[in-house]
Order: C-alpha cells, then structure tokens, then sequence
C-alpha cells in the first residue's frame, strides 16, 4: 500500500565525531526502529534524496544504508523508486513463558449497550451537514458550557421526553457523567459542601472521586420505594447521588412519595439519569429534575443510548453552580469537540435519537425477556429484581452460592458473571449478581445461562 511518496521526514541521530562511519550510524538507527516496531511494516521511508538532504549527507551515503537494510530484509524497494519498511517478526527472548488470558467469551458486565447497532447513516448525515454548513467562526474557542446549538437541542428533547425544567443557558456539555460528575463534586468541594449521601448498594465508579476532592460519603440505604430519605435526612450529608427513574443496581424505581421529599430536602441532589430511555412494562417516569430545577443538577449521557466512545455527556445546572462549571469545565479541558457536539445537535433536532431509541428498546426488551425465561427455567431460585426498565438485571443469590466461588468457576468456562459485593458502601450486604446483557445476543443470553446453571451444579455437587 503506497500511502506517501516518500519526501516525509525521519529521526535519525547521528554522531560525526565518534569515528562510526555514517552510513552505518544511519543502518543502526533504522534497524533498531523497526525491530522496537516504532517503524512499522509498510511505512513509506523517505526518498534517498530527501533524507539525505535532511541529514546533511550525501545521497551515496543513504543509498548505501538503504541498500544494507534491503539485503538483511528489513527495507523493500518497490517499483516506482521508493521503499517501504518490510514486515518481519521479531521473537525477543522472554524469562518465562506467560499463560494467555483474555476477556470472557460471554460476558454479561454492566453497562454496555449494543454498539453494533450504531445508527452509523443516519450520524453521517448530521456530520456532512455539519461540515458543509458550519461556519469557521464556531472553529474558535467556545463557551465553557457547550455550544448553544447541542444545549437548545437537549434542553428541548429533555424537557419534552424527561420532563426537566431544562433551559440552554443552564446547561453544560461534557465528556461523559465521569468528568461532568468529577467536575460539578469539586466545584461543590470549592464552596463548601462536606458530604456526599450515595444509595447503598450503588456503582462505585463515584466514590473515589469524591474523597479525593476532599468530600465525606456515606451510604443510605435502599427500599423498594426508593432512597429511605429519613435516613437521608439523619446522615448528616448535603450532597445526594439518586438514580431516581432506575436505580443501579436494584432496579428499584422511587415513588411519587420519595420523589417529592427529595425535592423538598435541604441539600443539593444529583441526578444521575444514565438509562432512563429504557423502559418496558412500566410507564415512564419523570426526571426529579423538574420537579426543582434550583436543587437538582441532573446529569445524562450519550453512552447507554448511542455508544460510550462518543464521550458526550450533558448536565442541566441549578443558576447558581453554571458559572463556575463553566469556568471548571474551561478550566479542565478548553471545552469539549465542537463538530462532535454539533454533529449530536442535529442529530437530537432532526429526530433521529428518538428514532433510534424506538428501534432500541424492543431488541432490548427480547433481550431482557429471554435472560428472565431463561433464569426460570434453568435456575429458579436466583430470582431476578429491577426488570421493568435498563439495561441489567439483579438476582439475588441463595445461602449456599458465594460470589467470588462463582464468578472464578464461571471464568474458567469463559463466562463472566459479576458480583454485589463490590457495590455494597460499608462492605457488607446480601450476595448477588448483577447482569448485564445490552450487548449480548440472544442465543449468547441462552448459552450463558445455561454455563452458569452447570457452574452451580457443580459448586453444589
């Protein structure tokens, strides 16, 4: 594959007094390169006389180094007269031999959408429009929010598919719910805020990154209706993480009771609203957001409903916390790609998320179907909570099974199967497995089911 015409540049140290003749200076520097594979097969050398006149050499020394390299079948000349790196295999010697390991051959880890179904067209559209029809002034440096083309076009979906109170003034674009939550628990740190309440069990991504801007946590625990805001309320916290409309990882969905309460609690509350779009036997719920928009910052991202490598995430602020985030978002990283965030704003405003979103929730609903089925027939006792909306599923575990006996007997058949131990905030609380299976096929779900049913069986045996 010709992929230059060989004019391009390449380092090469050379030492005129150390009495080394040059060209096998330039020979040894080549070499060393392309068995270290920082010269990889294909690449496209310069021409003799490019290096040469780059290197201060004459063309006589290139040729000769080129040529040397050529014969040992590390160099390719190539009709058209340029060369290309050849493609060897260098076996460096190792002190001892390392057993292979890889992910699971079927692996059912939370979190993971199908990205296979990228809605790939229907992006290219937005993102040909969007390089033919921007203008070059919104190349420059942007507001620390976001542009205010991807915030209308949030602001609006949000408000009529979520029921914020969103407004694209009080918006800000980030990469993802890690750094926009890393961002907005530093900038809470800076005012004044000491302790971040967080549901127990809850994902623990958030914790760390809480302590280390200098925040207490404290877990509050779980009932069926939802975070048990009395206890919210004794914890001394002013700062709560919810996951109001599909809690992870029981699934539970808070009542219209314990939604009000937290709108009328003291403190700031975060709302982490990561697969909301996801629902299936159950009518969708609002965003707390709404109900008091100067004390919720609600928080959502791109990465369950399009593809977690897009790295778009978004928060709707309360007044008071927008300029200093956007002065922390600056601050941080000089603003997210903007063709990115115009690119996703047509693609929100056009309609084509909700288009995608329809598309998404049966083939995740078959896929949710068949992991329940599947359970009841094969394992009747783990029975699974927190169904009717996301993308995983909660089992809770009978006294005899242990997570981590599980999860290593599973691995050494290829599943992966993941436990709630490392969820629990004080360390202790009943065993569990958490499924996920958005990026898992059907056929995949049944299998996998099936090995963990033989695990069991054999744990028990």
């Amino acid at each position: 594959m010709r992929t230059s015409s060989g004019t391009g540049e390449l380092l090469v140290e050379l030492h005129r007094e150390n009495g080394v003749p040059l060209h096998q200076q330039l020979e040894s520097g080549i070499r060393t390169r392309i068995r270290a594979g920082l010269l990889r097969a294909e690449t496209v050398m310069p021409s003799t006389r490019a290096l040469a006149q780059d290197l201060g050499l004459s063309r006589g020394v290139v040729v000769e180094a080129y040529q040397q390299l050529v014969a040992e079948g590390y160099l390719i000349s190539r009709g058209g007269g340029y060369t290309q790196v050849a493609d060897i295999t260098v076996v460096e010697p190792t002190a001892a031999p390392k057993t292979p390991t890889g992910p699971p051959r079927i692996d059912f880890r939370y979190s993971r959408p199908d990205v296979s179904q990228f809605p790939r067209a229907a992006w290219l559209r937005s993102v040909r429009r969007v390089l033919n029809e921007t203008p070059y002034r919104s190349l420059a440096y942007i507001d620390g929010r976001g542009t205010i083309e991807l915030r209308t076009a949030l602001s609006d979906y949000l408000n009529r598919v979520r029921g914020t109170a969103a407004r694209p003034e009080n918006m800000l674009i980030c990469n993802g719910f890690a750094q926009g939550s890393r961002l907005l628990l530093q900038v809470l740190a800076a005012q004044g805020r000491r302790c971040l309440a967080v549901e127990d069990p809850s994902d623990n991504d958030l914790r760390d990154v809480a302590k280390a801007a200098g925040l207490q946590v404290v877990g509050v625990p779980m009932l069926d209706s939802g975070i048990d805001v009395g206890a919210l309320e004794r914890s001394g916290a002013d700062v709560v993480l919810v996951t109001a409309a599909h809690q992870f990882p029981t699934g539970a969905v808070a009542s219209a009771e314990t939604r009000a309460a937290l709108a009328a609690w003291g403190g700031l509350v975060i709302e982490d609203d990561y697969d909301a779009e996801y629902r299936y036997d159950r009518e969708p719920i609002g965003a707390l957001q709404g109900l008091a928009p100067d004390r919720v910052a609600y928080a959502g991202t791109a990465s369950k409903t399009l593809a977690p490598g897009l790295r778009l995430g978004w928060l709707v602020l309360p007044p008071s916390l927008v300029e200093p985030m956007a002065e922390a978002k600056l601050m941080d990283d000089r603003g997210s790609p903007v063709f990115d965030q115009l690119a996703f704003a047509d693609f929100v405003a056009r309609g084509e998320f909700d288009r995608h979103l329809r598309r998404m929730r049966p083939r995740y609903r078959t896929l949710r179907d068949t992991l329940v089925e599947r359970l009841a027939a094969r394992l009747p006792e783990l029975k699974p909570v927190g169904v009717s909306a996301g993308l995983h599923v909660l089992t809770w575990l009978p006294p005899d099974l242990a997570e981590n006996e599980l999860r290593a007997a599973a691995l050494e058949r290829g599943l992966g199967v993941y436990g709630l131990a490392p969820y629990w905030v004080g360390g202790n609380g009943p065993a569990g497995l958490v499924f996920g299976y958005g990026s898992l096929s059907r056929a995949e779900v049944v299998e996998g089911i099936d090995l963990l049913a033989d695990v069991v069986a054999a744990i028990r045996s």
